[in-house]
């Protein structure tokens, strides 16, 4: 099942800030939470615990539950390129991770809130499942009737945006709205993984 707990912990257990919110708090306490936290010492942590450490990595991510790790992976295996960094692609193009991605919301927890209450159509069809998987040509939009609301309008302004788009999306967020120009390339994708190690660890 999904984690629904503080999203700021995660970072803290992954010793990697996972979102723009946890950037600051991870600086502020780089080390895991819990009452041994600051004694913990990740050098010493075994083969098999740094291969589940970076598939969890992977997942709080993209806030993806373990059952549909699994079913990512066996998608990726059954590609012809390779299988970690096809891993990457599918999670990346994932309809809630684009809309974090273009810069139309903070989180990917947010980004998934939006899909699930209706807030984004693609190609003009609202769509309210975050495991949608968007193809090159496809476009993403926030709907109409909800383009007044406060995350909307600070998104119009590019306050969520990065300093630099993605390449394979076009993105125009005064009109909020963004199109998926190519399928994602695994070097194109700014993720903190090393998907081998998700690789090792399946493949146990």
């Amino acid at each position: 099942m999904r984690y629904t707990g503080p999203k700021v912990r995660l970072s803290r257990r992954a010793g990697v800030a996972l979102t723009r919110k946890a950037v600051r708090h991870f600086e502020e306490r780089p080390y895991p939470p819990g009452e041994h936290g600051r004694k913990t010492n990740r050098r010493q942590t075994g083969d098999y615990g740094l291969r589940l450490m970076e598939k969890q990595k992977l997942r709080w991510y993209y806030d993806v539950s373990e059952r549909q790790m699994r079913r990512y992976w066996d998608m990726a295996l059954r590609s012809t390129g390779r299988s970690g960094a096809e891993l990457v692609v599918l999670l990346e193009t994932r309809l809630a991770s684009l809309v974090l991605r273009s810069g139309l919301a903070t989180s990917i927890y947010a980004a998934r809130q939006f899909v699930t209450h209706g807030h984004i159509t693609v190609d003009g069809r609202k769509v309210n499942i975050p495991s949608y998987l968007v193809k090159p040509g496809q476009v993403i939009a926030i709907r109409e009737k909800s383009r007044g609301m406060q995350p909307f309008v600070a998104a119009a302004e590019g306050l969520y945006a990065d300093d630099r788009v993605a390449s394979y999306l076009d993105v125009n967020h005064a009109e909020l709205r963004f199109t998926v120009l190519a399928r994602p390339l695994r070097e194109q994708i700014v993720v903190p993984v090393d998907e081998q190690l998700v690789v090792e660890f399946y493949s146990r």
